[in-house]
């Protein structure tokens, strides 16, 4: 995938920049249709762009924590000590190709997390970006998974030796500054 060109999501609905050395994951197998997936070629990184419902109870500064917990409890991470949120910035919307939205966040954290339900717990930097819509009740989700810690029993640890040009923080930003809507009826 070229790095530095915006990708077509959702058939074209969405667009945005997908770092370098990605796999488009529904090429592999089937993938729920309120998401794109895409893994790093080379590391256990991946990127998800997800549509989920707009959480109108949740206040614009509390979603992105919202969601970052609701990942938690999917993840099986939500005992003391699983996940922890280190930083919650607000994106500014100048900088932001998803005019659309009502405000733009950035999390990250990080969980304890099995893959495939293993039992060997991974630490997982979590970047999360989150793109609000109320008037398409919708919410767009884009999660960075960047293991720091595997396992030596997860099915991931042979791609630890492996850490060639792992994706970094700067391109999942670029991916949440190039995000783009084509189609809003993409949206129902």
């Amino acid at each position: 995938m070229q790095s530095n060109q915006a990708h077509p999501l959702f058939g074209g609905a969405l667009s945005a920049v997908i770092p370098h050395s990605a796999t488009d994951i529904s090429e592999l197998r089937e993938i729920p249709d309120n998401q794109e997936v895409f893994a790093h070629a080379h590391t256990d990184q991946s990127l998800i762009v997800e549509l989920v419902e707009y959480q109108a109870q949740v206040s614009d500064q509390d979603a992105a924590r919202y969601h970052f917990e609701d990942i938690a409890g999917s993840n099986k991470a939500l005992e003391p000590g699983a996940f922890e949120v280190t930083e919650i910035v607000a994106l500014p919307k100048p900088e932001l190709s998803l005019s659309d939205c009502s405000c733009a966040w950035m999390l990250t954290g990080t969980q304890r997390v099995s893959k495939f339900n293993e039992e060997a717990r991974n630490n997982v930097t979590i970047h999360l970006g989150l793109f609000r819509l109320p008037q398409f009740s919708t919410d767009v989700l884009i999660t960075f998974n960047d293991p720091q810690k595997i396992s030596p029993d997860s099915s991931s640890a042979s791609a630890v030796e492996t850490h060639r040009e792992p994706w970094t923080v700067l391109d999942f930003q670029r991916l949440l500054q190039t995000l783009t809507l084509h189609n809003p009826g993409l949206f129902g």
